[in-house]
């Protein structure tokens, strides 16, 4: 059974976002007002999906998604939001969201943005350590380590840096990636893919993801 975290300081919204989920089967849902309080609720429970709203008293959503992550927080973060801009879209992103939802939504695209959250796919555990171009990629800690140094990846993005590790020297087109890690029924344009990767390079600080044009992505053994 899916475990929610919902985070909306609008009253109206926050009742009927809690009610039609309900409705869906969504029973297990946890509901806060307060940035302070969706920061504590995320680090005291497990949940499958944190849902942020952008704006929010005492700690907005950006800064309350950028906090989780820089404490370690691993798990998957829906943000919602009024905002549509790309500079937006990347400013959530780069905090460390999986994903955003645009208000207002229908009910059916935000349990449809869940269930793709929720959804892990995990690699067997016979191979633990994966070592590709000076990197260590942990399967089971879900970490990535140059050295002694440990890099920061939100689930979203090791989910996709593990993909093309696992392809090492072959093209991982954009619809394999789209498939493997958000799922064929989120509403997630290639765009979204190309930033996740861009913002891969920028953690990796390393050339090792190349893009083949019009194809997708690939690392080289």
């Amino acid at each position: 059974m899916m475990k929610i975290l919902l985070a909306e300081d609008d009253l109206h919204l926050g009742e009927l976002i809690v009610h039609l989920l309900k409705k869906k089967g969504m029973d297990h849902i946890d509901w806060v007002q307060e940035g302070e309080d969706a920061y504590d609720y995320a680090l005291a429970e497990f949940y499958d999906v944190v849902v942020l709203d952008w704006m929010l008293p005492n700690g907005d959503g950006v800064d309350i998604c950028r906090r989780l992550r820089q404490n370690g927080y691993t798990g998957a973060i829906l943000m919602l939001t009024a905002k549509d801009a790309v500079h937006d879209r990347v400013t959530g992103l780069e905090a460390g969201a999986d994903d955003y939802l645009v208000k207002p939504f229908e009910i059916d695209e935000l349990v449809a943005r869940l269930k793709a959250l929720a959804r892990r796919t995990f690699v067997p555990l016979q191979v633990e350590n994966v070592t590709f171009h000076g990197f260590t990629l942990n399967r089971t800690s879900h970490t990535l380590h140059r050295g002694d140094e440990e890099i920061f990846l939100t689930p979203r993005e090791f989910q996709l840096l593990d993909l093309l590790v696992q392809n090492q020297g072959q093209v991982v087109p954009r619809e394999t990636i789209l498939d493997r890690v958000w799922g064929w029924d989120a509403d997630v344009s290639m765009k979204t893919i190309d930033a996740t990767i861009k913002l891969l390079r920028k953690k990796l600080k390393a050339d090792v993801i190349q893009t083949v044009r019009g194809v997708g992505y690939k690392i080289e053994k």
